[in-house]
């Protein structure tokens, strides 16, 4: 028995291509023959009844065509992605090029945190911000220092053209050339394994049925249960972004990622900035990071304040009042940066049993599967971490077993960046994690005051740090606290996925003069005095 499909084909020009794709077709094991039509923009296929679908996508994708529109084969299976984020758009691309269609339901603005209110938004920012400080506090003689006239107008309208460019360009125009992906604006939410219903704008609801799910809602802004907080127009990072005006006074509730980020930007645009660190400064991470830290901060003027959790907030006369033990804390906006929730309230995981944590992000294993057949999580809305990076591959690795494979999401090297100044970077496990680990260890730091580039920067503040296994000498961490640090730790993290040696880092060949030969000079410390060395001492 034979079956035939007609399968739609994007991104031909040409009689050319049309032929390109008929003889990547044909080699499709199950493909008995295939004719594909230029004008039409399809492929007529004849296949054994045992041919993989999704084998067809990978063939055509190979020859650098797409699949959509009337393009998904004939009983194409049918997934539903809920959200439209990273992890979500990557998910998918993926399905579709496995020869699937998608319906994708989302309830806010297309694209996710990342590119609307989160990495890009941030980071236009805070450049912004290094400019401002670089201008008034730059370490260049002869050079004027002047303090800037900040119009946070318009950078804001800078900022969020950038953010509609992008918003264009990677998500509406990637739904454009894949048509085999229907956007439908609205709520979705579980009715089982493999149907949903969606709720519009308008309250009209419509039951969809589907042969997967995926749940990438991405997360919001936890806020912490401080008396008249709620009563307040208090900030989470979205709205300090969408902010038109710098505050003369700004207190920051937190102490992690996002708060020390902006709190560092808005102080440099000029605000009064006071932080409040329930614990410490990114208390998760090496506390020599964050003690070295506390010290940049406030030598760039920061009142940090550790161990210190507010009593209450009240609001009056457009000026904040924090309460902190006797002391009252006022500031002319407050901004709350004290982690993030998953956004999984009524979606109706509780009627299908879908087993959450206590922010309610929702528990997958390393196939981005949940406890319920046939349902996936991927993105900030998962247990996963919470780097886009992460939700991508996510994303496209839950797509593959969607669609019947066996991928797995390998978080063993992953790394990450503060986006401060110094940036903060990490790979690895610093020396905490690695003795709980079981690991004998041997640890080096290497003060930037003996790599070369951060002399000539006349930016000598921070360090590297490099774990090793004493035993074995393999690498087991590496942090930075360095100006660019984000740039160089992915060496590190190539070599610690290479299970390279100390020895190894030590003698391998760095570009002079380069911040990433740090990460050579300190290999070099378990064995030499760096500071004994020439330049470029091999």
């Amino acid at each position: 028995m034979s079956q035939r499909l007609d399968l739609g084909i994007t991104g031909m020009t040409c009689e050319h291509c049309a032929r390109t794709v008929e003889k990547a077709l044909c080699a499709v094991p199950g493909v008995l023959s295939a004719q594909v039509s230029w004008p039409e923009r399809k492929a007529h296929i004849q296949a054994s009844e045992d041919l993989d679908p999704a084998a067809l996508g990978r063939a055509v994708t190979a020859a650098g065509y797409g699949i959509g529109g009337e393009g998904s084969p004939a009983g194409a299976r049918h997934f539903a992605v809920i959200g439209s984020g990273s992890a979500a758009f990557a998910a998918a691309l993926r399905l579709v090029e496995g020869g699937a269609r998608v319906t994708m339901i989302e309830a806010g603005t297309l694209g996710g945190t990342c590119v609307n209110v989160g990495c890009v938004p941030s980071k236009i920012f805070i450049r912004a911000a290094q400019i401002a400080h670089f201008q008034q506090d730059h370490p260049v003689a002869g050079l004027e220092r002047h303090r800037p006239q900040i119009d946070r107008q318009a950078m804001q309208a800078q900022q969020q053209a950038r953010v509609e460019e992008l918003r264009e360009a990677k998500y509406s125009h990637v739904l454009e050339v894949h048509p085999a992906v229907k956007l439908r604006h609205g709520h979705a939410r579980l009715l089982d394994s493999k149907s949903l219903e969606i709720e519009g704008s308008d309250g009209q609801r419509d039951t969809l049925r589907v042969d997967g799910i995926l749940i990438a809602t991405g997360s919001r802004a936890q806020i912490p249960p401080i008396a008249g907080l709620d009563q307040t127009p208090y900030w989470t990072s979205t709205e300090a972004l969408a902010a038109t005006q710098i505050p003369q006074r700004l207190v920051v509730i937190g102490a992690s990622v996002v708060a020390l980020e902006l709190a560092q930007a808005f102080a440099r645009l000029g605000s009064r900035v006071t932080i409040l660190a329930r614990s410490t400064l990114l208390s998760q991470l090496d506390p020599e990071i964050g003690a070295e830290l506390k010290k940049v901060l406030e030598g760039e003027g920061l009142d940090i304040r550790l161990h210190s959790q507010p009593d209450a907030v009240r609001y009056a006369e457009g000026v904040f009042h924090t309460r902190l033990g006797d002391t009252d804390l006022v500031s002319d906006a407050l901004l709350v940066a004290t982690g993030r929730r998953a956004n999984t309230d009524d979606l109706g995981l509780e009627r299908l049993g879908v087993d959450c944590d206590a922010r309610g992000a929702i528990r997958v294993d390393s196939g981005l599967r949940t406890n319920i057949a046939g349902v996936f999580a991927a993105g900030d809305c998962s247990t996963l971490p919470q780097y886009v990076y992460v939700a991508a591959a996510a994303g496209t690795r839950a797509a593959i077993n969607m669609l019947g494979g066996e991928a797995q999401l390998d978080l063993g090297v992953l790394p990450a960046v503060v986006f401060t100044d110094p940036q903060v970077a990490t790979v690895g496990l610093d020396a905490r994690a690695a003795g709980a680990a079981g690991h004998k260890v041997k640890v080096r730091r290497l003060d930037l005051d003996q790599v070369p580039r951060a002399l000539a920067n006349f930016d000598t503040r921070g360090f590297i740090k490099i774990v090793a296994d004493a035993d074995t000498d393999r690498l087991l961490g590496v942090q930075v606290l360095a100006a660019e640090g984000g740039e160089l730790i992915q060496t590190a993290a190539v070599a610690l996925r290479a299970g390279w040696r100390v020895a190894d880092l030590a003698g391998m060949l760095f570009p002079y003069l380069t911040m990433v030969e740090g990460l050579k000079l300190c290999a070099q410390t378990f064995t030499k005095d760096v500071s004994e060395l020439s330049c470029c001492a091999g």
